[in-house]
């Protein structure tokens, strides 16, 4: 059996949390079926206030799920961590 790392389970732990929240999984969803988009698709998608989706994006963001590239004006977010690419790809797998 392997050693008990506490800060390795904390980690985990926290990207798990950061990716049970529905907004979340949806915007990460969203992101790697689309190779990525701006805060705008999303908003259109979600139905939320673009608000509410950039704490969600700050969220993803501060724990390495995901990155954004400036283009101009604009963000586009892409899946950053391809450990969550496969957790996500096996929760949806049908």
């Amino acid at each position: 059996m392997n050693n008990y790392n506490e800060e390795l389970f904390k980690e985990k732990a926290e990207l798990l949390k950061a990716l049970a929240h529905p907004v979340r999984l949806c915007i990460v969803k969203g992101l790697l079926e689309n190779g990525g988009c701006n805060v705008t698709h999303m908003q259109n998608c979600l139905n939320a206030p673009q608000s509410t989706i950039s704490q969600h994006l700050q969220k993803l963001r501060s724990l390495g799920i995901i990155k954004g590239e400036r283009n101009g004006l604009e963000i586009k977010y892409t899946v950053a961590n391809p450990l969550v690419q496969g957790l996500v790809e096996a929760l949806f797998k049908e």
